[in-house]
């Protein structure tokens, strides 16, 4: 019985991937242009999150200022702490990307604003509650919102995301691995 239930988690799980694939390409194409404009234009990428988003956070500056799957010169990023928006007024320029990796807790609102008033690129990853971010975002920024109503599932598709994103960023610095 308890074989089948833990059965059931990877099924569920991989019938979420398969069906997101097609819907999130585009959003996650649109956002590593956005990191890759930031990166090549003298800017960072800033990353915070709420909740289960701002443990993933320090794992995404890490793989963009270390490496992914293969060396390339560090890129520009860094993770927010406890008090992202003091942090976004303090570090965040015009050219630099805020991603906000978000739980659904609807916490957001007040770094997205302070990063609108530093004139800063937003990409915002969220799950349940992903309507809301319409409102706070403009036609410049970028939602990639995870069709999906249980935390745990839109947390892995997250870190999916995340490193889809940066095999993106790669792929459009370096080209492809085998060329």
């Amino acid at each position: 019985m308890l074989d089948q239930r833990i059965q059931q988690q990877f099924f569920d799980s991989a019938d979420l991937l398969y069906q997101c694939a097609q819907p999130l390409a585009r959003p996650i194409a649109d956002a590593a242009s956005a990191v890759l404009a930031a990166v090549t234009g003298g800017g960072k990428v800033v990353v915070t999150g709420s909740g289960a988003g701002a443990a993933l956070a320090p794992h995404l500056a890490r793989l963009f200022t270390g490496r992914f799957e293969r060396e390339r010169p560090p890129l520009a990023a860094l993770a927010l702490g406890a008090h992202p928006v003091q942090e976004v007024l303090a570090l965040g320029l015009p050219g630099d990307v805020l991603l906000y990796i978000d739980d659904g807790e609807g916490h957001s609102s007040r770094v997205i604003s302070a990063a609108q008033g530093k004139d800063m690129t937003i990409v915002v990853l969220a799950g349940r509650g992903a309507s809301a971010f319409g409102e706070l975002l403009s036609e410049a920024d970028v939602l990639v919102a995870v069709p999906h109503e249980q935390a745990s599932r839109v947390a892995e598709l997250q870190l999916l995301v995340l490193h889809c994103l940066c095999d993106a960023v790669d792929f459009q610095l370096m080209g492809d691995e085998e060329s």
